[in-house]
């Protein structure tokens, strides 16, 4: 381990390795005129669209983990680039339906193949993508992921 992290909590290592991926992520995808974030967003609508879905803004919210304002935007700024199509759900006025222009799809495969690659090298220590450490990686994040955040009481906002 890291001399320079050595005794650090488990939270602080999420968020070191969180930042670190994100920005390896962003740097691999700005060839692709693409962020993290609306990486993230592509390819979670490409796998949506795959299994049959057309979602609305908010399903992608709820499926990235996102926050609903935020998939707003970054819609707007890939509609904007000619990647996504933004549509009003004809049977919800309120509602906006996503999908992936052709520009789209072909950015998206391209972005996914680059992240693909990135991610085998960053999980290398594990086996790879593959490998049976990021099988029990992948189990245990999920499994961190599971575990509902519990709600805000007023105990905890006045020892904030």
């Amino acid at each position: 381990m890291s001399n320079a992290i050595e005794g650090a909590t488990p939270g602080f290592l999420v968020w070191r390795l969180s930042m670190k991926w994100r920005v390896a992520i962003d740097r691999a995808l700005t060839p692709l005129g693409l962020t993290h974030a609306q990486y993230s967003l592509v390819a979670s609508l490409q796998g949506m669209e795959h299994a049959g879905l057309r979602p609305s803004q908010r399903a992608l919210a709820d499926h990235t983990g996102l926050e609903a304002l935020y998939v707003s935007k970054l819609a707007r700024a890939l509609e904007a680039a000619g990647l996504v199509e933004r549509t009003t759900d004809p049977a919800d006025s309120r509602a906006v339906r996503l999908s992936l222009t052709e520009e789209g799809r072909a950015t998206t495969e391209r972005a996914v193949a680059v992240v693909r690659e990135l991610v085998n090298g960053l999980l290398a220590p594990l086996g790879g993508l593959g490998g049976q450490g990021t099988e029990a990686f992948t189990e245990a994040l999920t499994a961190l992921l599971d575990v509902p955040v519990p709600p805000v009481t007023a105990s905890r906002e006045e020892s904030s």
